[in-house]
């Protein structure tokens, strides 16, 4: 049995789902995590030596976990969250606890190329440390933050087209379905070139964005 144009149309919508639904969820767990990461070191303007130890140990953790053992590893949790271990929704689950931490490095990563001036200015105008936060880091760091968040995109796209191994749903899972299992090599190309032109059509998005950011 050959997949259809109906299937097709309806792997794609579940990986824009998937990929849509954990970023949103991915940059609520990542972004402020990233900043407490920043804000908390040494010489920063909260600095917090031990909240600073946990919150990195954490994350170095589940950025260590490779996706597919993630994936399995979390499954409990999946369940006990979605009421399920397969299709979209469980797919979600892990995807946000993959992506999150990773966020959190490029957050930190991003804060961490603004100039110290930008610091001295918001200290010389006594600026809080939310204002600092909101109203002189974010602002300066957000060109760098699309790129950034483009680049956690595409990883995403990646990890739902791996959580088709497991009964994820989307593209991943009618790649291995039809492609891998009953050696449909037009489907397994298909699903490649939809998977390519995600990526490219996101990159080119998000240099687009981060260019005109920059300009202004």
């Amino acid at each position: 049995m050959l997949v259809n144009s109906d299937q097709i149309v309806q792997a794609l919508i579940e990986t824009l789902q998937m990929v849509s639904i954990s970023f949103i969820c991915s940059i609520l767990l990542g972004l402020p995590l990233g900043i407490a990461l920043l804000v908390t070191r040494q010489g920063q303007i909260l600095e917090n030596k031990s909240v600073f130890t946990v919150l990195n140990f954490i994350i170095n953790i589940f950025r260590s976990i490779p996706f597919i053992i993630l994936l399995v590893a979390i499954i409990p949790l999946t369940r006990l969250i979605v009421g399920t271990s397969i299709g979209t929704s469980a797919a979600i689950v892990p995807m946000v606890f993959y992506a999150g931490p990773y966020i959190a490095r490029l957050v930190e990563s991003s804060l961490l190329e603004i100039d110290e001036g930008v610091f001295e200015a918001a200290n010389a105008m006594g600026a809080t440390p939310t204002q600092t936060i909101f109203r002189f880091l974010l602002p300066e760091a957000l060109s760098s933050l699309v790129v950034n968040f483009t680049i956690a995109t595409i990883g995403l796209i990646g990890a739902s087209a791996m959580a088709g191994t497991v009964g994820g749903g989307g593209i991943g899972d009618l790649a291995i379905t039809y492609g891998y299992q009953r050696f449909d090599t037009v489907t397994m190309m298909i699903t490649v070139v939809m998977l390519i032109i995600m990526v490219q059509g996101l990159q080119s998005i998000g240099n687009f964005l981060s260019k005109k950011i920059r300009r202004k």
